[in-house]
C-alpha cells in the first residue's frame, strides 16, 4: 500500500514538473526532486532513469548528495518566479493574491540563494 502511495506521489510530481517546463507558475526541479524521492520508495527502475537523465539527473544527484544548487539553476528559478509575478500583473490578478505570491516567492528565493553552490 505504501509503495503505491509513493508511486502516485512520484508520478504526479513528475507530471507537474514536466508541465512546469512549459508553464511559468509551476516549478520544475522541486517537483522532480519530489518525484525522485517518491520513486526511490516505489520504483527503482524509474528512480534510476531520473538520476541518469541527461538534463535533470545531475541536479537531482547534486541535491541528494550535497544539497547543492548550481548558480545557473538558481538564476533560472528566480527568473521564472519574476516571470510569474509579471504574468500575474499582466492578467490583472487581484492585489491580495499577488501579495501572497510575492511573499511566498520571496521566501522561496531566500531559501534557494542560501543553498551551497558547486
Amino acid at each position: 500500500m505504501a509503495r503505491i502511495f509513493w508511486f502516485l506521489i512520484g508520478g504526479s510530481s513528475l507530471g507537474l514538473g514536466t508541465a512546469g517546463i512549459f508553464l511559468p507558475l509551476l516549478p520544475t526541479v522541486p517537483f522532480y526532486l519530489l518525484a525522485a524521492y517518491g520513486f526511490s520508495k516505489s520504483s527503482t527502475r524509474i528512480h534510476s532513469w531520473l538520476l541518469n537523465h541527461k538534463v535533470f539527473g545531475p541536479d537531482i544527484s547534486n541535491w541528494n548528495e550535497n544539497r547543492i544548487i548550481h548558480r545557473r539553476a538558481k538564476l533560472m528559478a528566480v527568473a521564472g518566479m519574476i516571470g510569474s509575478v509579471i504574468l500575474a500583473y499582466i492578467f490583472n490578478v487581484p492585489l491580495k493574491y499577488m501579495a501572497i505570491q510575492v511573499v511566498v516567492l520571496f521566501f522561496v528565493t531566500r531559501f534557494i540563494w542560501k543553498q551551497k553552490e558547486s
